[in-house]
């Protein structure tokens, strides 16, 4: 069981975007490239997946990537590690966002 606090078990950080309208196609070509460099071959990163609002929400977009721990988060983000990382070009794609790191407790399979 998980512990409130802790950073025992994986961590799914979940980045939640609003785009600004018509871009969500281009900011998910950024998330393939330049937030997946941002996550993978990290020490603690178990992988990353991202996607789009279905059907009528199609401004809406996640990049959610899934960690060891939250140690293992703090020591990729460092201090700031609760805010949103926006590389360079992003904001001029972005509405508005958020950022959420979730206990993964059961249920997780990878691979």
């Amino acid at each position: 069981m998980q512990i409130e606090g802790t950073s025992e078990g994986p961590i799914l950080r979940l980045f939640e975007v609003r785009t600004k309208p018509g871009c969500a196609a281009e900011l998910l070509d950024k998330f393939a490239t330049t937030s997946a460099d941002v996550v993978q071959n990290e020490p603690g990163n178990q992988g990353y997946f991202f996607g789009r609002g279905a059907v009528t929400d199609e401004d809406y977009v996640i990049f959610a990537s899934i960690w060891a721990d939250l140690q293992a988060v703090k020591d990729r983000f460092g201090k700031d590690w609760q805010s949103s990382f926006l590389p360079p070009g992003y904001d001029a794609l972005i509405e508005d966002c958020s950022i959420r790191h979730i206990h993964l407790t059961s249920g997780l399979k990878i691979g």
